[in-house]
């Protein structure tokens, strides 16, 4: 490598040069505003300086463990406040957070805490009883070679004591008496290297085994200053946890909080009524929510919304792309919708539908379909394109042909942990390989079109399942959709879309509500692309709200081909 002549030979010191950390963004937080609540959780208050405290506490107490670099300490729990705190006291430590997501079964968690070498475990109290299981499936498939982690129960009053009282028993240290154990004055040091790891997260495994995702200090901390920015947030910012903590560490609006001496409005649950309470009550600025949240927010009872809103809330949503209708509806209750795009291995959110003034002046619905596209990339992201599948050449800005979206730059992950064959795929050519399929329009705007594995080709033809998903959710009986493909012996494949119905729709002649959906399709769509079938009832979920296709791929696979297309 050939290294470039500067004007100067003048080399890093001391005073000119340190690792990148999001973790000096608290330390900060508690000199600018010592006495601003930090995090908010129903009756329970800190302040900034009080969560440095209790940060420190915890780096101090984990080190008389011996855990430091090298070490993972794993977290079960909902978004409460020792959950927040653990973004910054276990790095704090010199070890990495792994957030676990509290809807996996035992046996997924079991292979997470496995396979991540966990050698703490901190558990919400409600959560003990799948910790204590996944723990025992570790230890009778390591048997002798098994060394249990520590573990830490959270309490919680809200919470049923009786979960509590039985952890205790067992002899598991509670919480806040493991914060007594340490000291609040830590002189916890930041990293050497701005390239260690500060967090371990999973991918969803819909495919095979769950991949350990590995994030590290330099990219935390552009991210969390990168999502400040391209969202428009002001120092002071009230945020309302509805997005989980362990998807992507928040989208790493955990360390934005921080940066921004803003307030945490911790939500345990995510119910529509404690969203609309929260804006009336606790003054909610922004929260991120994947569209299925929208989606139950615009379509909420009366009884459980508070409206009109008394100000502004920004909302920035990812995953799949949400449809124009809900992005429509939202806009006229008075949210502000930012529509973003990445995945765990981008820290999250990584481009951004960039707002530009001139849509103002546009139709509700043009405004809409514009806002539902994936945009360009952030600002902490130094590479993003649309690549051929064959050759990686970028596709024309024509808003028709379709390629892979690829990332590369600061907030791409260093890997995935002990994974090198999947590693050498997704660096592949220099470029992170998203999977995902999309178009750029001229305007240089990517739009996502499907994962790789969810085109449908029906009679050699593409079809997009998210265009046929949008048409779908516009049919006024149609409160969630998603269309997969399903063999066709005639077309090879064909669109099949399971629907759940808004509350109160008549659902006795449930063929004639088919019908009338792909009836309505036929209006919106190419002829090919309408739905040949339909299917009515509750849609699968992961953790984050994504409607998993998998499952619904293997439905249709159960039922079988469609015998004789309409078309």
């Amino acid at each position: 490598m050939v290294v470039e002549r500067d004007i100067d030979d003048l080399p890093k010191n001391a005073a000119n040069y340190t690792a990148l950390t999001p973790l000096w963004l608290l330390e900060r937080a508690a000199v600018v505003h010592p006495n601003r609540k930090s995090v908010i959780h129903g009756s329970l208050q800190y302040t900034w300086l009080q969560t440095y405290q209790r940060c420190r506490r915890l780096a101090s107490a984990l080190s008389k463990y011996s855990i430091g670099a090298g070490s993972t300490v794993a977290i079960i729990a909902p978004n409460i406040p020792a959950k927040y705190e653990a973004h910054f006291g276990v790095p704090m430590s010199g070890a990495v957070v792994n957030c676990v997501n509290i809807r996996l079964n035992a046996p997924t968690i079991a292979f997470l805490l496995e396979h991540s070498s966990a050698a703490v475990v901190m558990v919400d109290q409600e959560f003990f009883p799948l910790a204590e299981e996944a723990l025992k499936i570790w230890s009778d498939k390591s048997k002798n070679d098994f060394k249990p982690p520590l573990l830490i129960v959270i309490a919680d009053e809200s919470c049923d004591p009786k979960a509590l009282e039985y952890a205790l028993r067992k002899g598991v240290i509670e919480y806040e008496q493991f914060l007594e154990t340490g000291d609040p004055e830590f002189a916890w040091k930041p990293p050497q290297d701005e390239w260690q790891s500060i967090a371990l997260g999973y991918t969803s495994g819909t495919t095979a085994s769950p991949k350990g995702v590995v994030l590290h200090h330099r990219g935390a901390y552009i991210m969390a200053l990168t999502g400040a920015l391209v969202w428009g947030m002001n120092e002071g910012a009230v945020y309302l946890w509805t997005l989980p903590m362990f998807h992507c560490n928040g989208w790493c609006f955990t360390w934005t909080l921080a940066a921004l001496c803003g307030t945490n409005i911790c939500l345990r649950q995510v119910e529509t009524k404690a969203i609309y309470q929260a804006i009336a009550n606790d003054g909610v600025t922004h929260l991120c929510a994947a569209p299925v949240v929208l989606n139950s927010i615009v379509n909420a009872p009366k009884s459980e919304t508070i409206l009109p809103l008394p100000r502004v809330v920004h909302v920035m949503t990812a995953g799949a792309a949400p449809p124009p209708s809900v992005l429509f509806a939202m806009s006229q209750q008075g949210f502000r919708v930012t529509h973003t795009y990445g995945l765990s291995e981008t820290y999250g959110p990584s481009t951004v539908c960039a707002w530009k003034p001139e849509w103002d002046e546009l139709p509700p619905e043009t405004q809409a379909r514009l806002n539902a596209r994936q945009g360009v990339q952030y600002i902490g992201l130094e590479g993003l394109d649309v690549v051929s599948t064959t050759d990686m050449k970028p596709v024309p800005a024509d808003g028709t042909t379709i390629g892979e979206i690829v990332m590369r730059g600061n907030t791409v992950m260093k890997g995935y942990l002990k994974n090198p064959k999947a590693n050498e795929e997704t660096f592949a050519n220099g470029w992170f390989h998203s999977g995902d399929l999309g178009v750029k329009h001229p305007d240089g705007y990517i739009q996502l079109k499907d994962r790789s594995k969810d085109i449908i080709i029906s009679g050699g033809e593409n079809i997009s399942s998210v265009e046929v998903e949008n048409a779908v959710y516009l049919h006024p009986a149609v409160l969630e959709a998603s269309v997969v493909a399903r063999p066709d012996d005639r077309w090879g494949e064909s669109p099949c879309a399971f629907v759940t119905l808004k509350p109160g729709v008549d659902r006795s002649d449930e063929r004639r509500l088919a019908e009338d959906i792909m009836k309505f399709c036929r209006s919106k769509l190419p002829a090919y692309w309408i739905p040949k079938s339909v299917v009515f009832g509750p849609l699968p979920k992961t953790a984050t709200g994504k409607i998993q296709k998998h499952l619904l791929r293997a439905r249709t696979k159960e039922m079988g081909p469609l015998k004789k297309s309409k078309l």
